[in-house]
């Protein structure tokens, strides 16, 4: 029988293609086919040619690809703050049975004053003596926020919640400030069961004064501050946590007698201590300050850790320096601190003028400095609300300048307290007509690892007589706490800092008699850190 290949290979051809098609229903790739034609074998021939390597085709650039290229002014930087107390209604809230609404606004008056004169970060006392203006998980309600230990704000709220809020909508960082060591303040009411007093009477002791106090050397008390510092730190986004000048209490409060610690000092002695007992008292307080700070760094290492002293470490120290020891009285070596490097920034309180003898601010400040070993801020803290000069404003406005002076990189002071700037305007207007004059930036801290925040995404769209900046979300990068806006008039530069919440701008193409030539932007983290700029030319 004749067989028809030809016919036999049309038929294969198409059983092909049909199966090929059932099998791409079943796949949800398209399967593109390309037609194959058959040639003839053909024997291969060697190339008697040389082969010429081809240049690849240079391609022009995109004009819409091009960096447009600036040089941008610094910043201006500086911590300016002020500490709002808690403890026996100094500062806020006012009075202790304000109702919850009464408390916000004052709160709110608080942070828009400092907002508007240019201050970015305040420290605010949210645990004036074993208790809380937060919802604790280890201390009982403060009497100061209500009136009565133990009870809660009632609509209630959390205060500390509602400050961190509010002052980061402000471009204000808020620093939590506690004492490590007091257990109960003779202005916070009746000592109740609601007290650590009476939760932890082991390791309290009561003061001839009234006070009460834990004691410091106790390891439950050690351990007890951790707990407490680790706890707001990991709950609550705040920027920092600060510690005062109180650690073991001021010789006064006992009536000039010893503090009585006998119970640990001979649990001490017994188990083998060869350290005397100042110096053993000292190490107490030397190791919870170490312990504070590495356990914030492992907690949140972009939350600081600052400590205010006593301005004088000893007398004598610098030389001529005359008033008490800090390292004797409180057995407080806050030199070794600073010296270690075991916090972020060092506030001494600095609380005499310029040309006191005994106590020169500048040669104190100077002093500090010198021991600053590891590079750490050094923020002076000012005594705003009653330095003892006759002009007050002018003293205070020139040891802002001075404290500029003698640190020359990453200044700032803190002014105690906020009722200096609330009671006293002349003193506001002064700052803000003077060293305050524009809004700064808080000083970086290099030491601080972080990851450098992406360059920001930003349209232009010029109009008329204005341009309409836009940039990315904040939201996009949690770390991002502000903005600085550049924009050029011929060959001059202008800076603004914004707030993180800002995502549009619109631009006056001509003013005082110049042009806008250009226009840039920049992100910035939470520790002052800034991103790579953006810019674009203006026509």
């Amino acid at each position: 029988m004749k067989i028809n290949f030809k016919y036999i290979l049309m038929c294969f051809g198409v059983a092909t293609i049909g199966l090929t098609s059932c099998a791409s229903n079943k796949s949800s790739k398209k399967i593109v086919y390309k037609k194959v034609e058959s040639k003839q074998p053909t024997k291969p021939v060697e190339s008697t040619q040389t082969t010429i390597p081809t240049t690849p085709k240079t391609e022009l650039p995109n004009k819409k690809d091009e960096v447009f290229t600036v040089k941008l002014p610094e910043v201006n930087r500086e911590f300016r703050a002020a500490w709002v107390a808690s403890v026996a209604n100094i500062n806020w809230p006012s009075k202790k049975d304000l109702t919850t609404t009464q408390q916000k606004d004052e709160a709110i008056k608080l942070l828009d004053m400092l907002e508007a004169n240019n201050f970015n970060a305040v420290i605010f006392q949210v645990r004036p003596a074993a208790d809380a203006l937060y919802k604790s998980n280890f201390e009982p309600w403060s009497y100061f926020l209500t009136g009565e230990e133990g009870k809660a704000p009632s609509p209630y709220y959390d205060p500390l919640e509602f400050w961190v809020e509010e002052a980061h909508k402000r471009g204000i960082e808020l620093h939590v400030w506690l004492n490590p060591y007091r257990a109960h303040h003779i202005s916070g009411g009746p000592v109740t069961s609601e007290s650590m007093v009476k939760r932890s009477p082991s390791n309290v002791v009561r003061l001839k004064n009234g006070m009460y106090w834990f004691d410091p050397a106790d390891k439950k008390t050690q351990d007890h501050v951790s707990e407490v510092v680790r706890d707001i730190v990991s709950r609550y986004d705040i920027d920092g946590v600060h510690f005062d000048d109180y650690f073991y209490p001021y010789a006064s409060y006992n009536g000039g007698a010893d503090f009585p610690d006998n119970s640990t000092w001979n649990v001490y002695k017994n188990n083998g201590g060869t350290l005397s007992r100042a110096d053993w008292r000292r190490q107490n307080v030397n190791t919870i300050i170490e312990r504070i700070y590495k356990e914030i760094k492992a907690e949140k290492p972009f939350v600081k850790f600052g400590i205010s002293p006593f301005g004088i470490w000893k007398p004598g120290y610098p030389a001529g320096i005359t008033g008490s020891s800090q390292y004797d009285e409180l057995y407080a070596d806050a030199k070794l601190w600073l010296n270690k490097g075991w916090v972020d920034y060092f506030s001494p309180q600095l609380y005499w003028p310029i040309n006191s003898t005994g106590q020169s601010f500048p040669k104190l400040l100077e002093w500090w400095k010198s021991e600053n070993t590891h590079n750490r801020h050094l923020w002076p803290g000012l005594n705003t609300v009653e330095v003892k000069v006759s002009d007050r404003t002018t003293e205070i406005t020139n040891q802002v300048k001075m404290a500029g002076e003698i640190l020359q990189n990453n200044v700032g002071v803190i002014h105690w307290s906020i009722a200096g700037l609330t009671k006293n305007p002349s003193m506001l207007s002064y700052l803000k007509e003077g060293p305050y004059k524009t809004k700064a930036l808080v000083p970086t801290m290099n030491w601080i690892k972080a990851d450098r925040l992406a360059k920001p995404s930003l349209s232009v769209n010029a109009k008329a007589s204005e341009v309409v900046m836009n940039w990315n979300d904040y939201k996009m990068n949690s770390n991002i706490s502000k903005w600085i806006l550049y924009t050029r008039y011929n060959n001059d530069w202008e800076t603004s800092i914004l707030d993180k919440t800002k995502t549009n701008q619109t631009i006056l193409k001509h003013k005082d008699g110049k042009s806008l030539t250009a226009v840039a932007l920049k992100a910035v983290d939470r520790l002052g850190n800034e991103s790579d700029y953006v810019a674009q030319k203006i026509n």
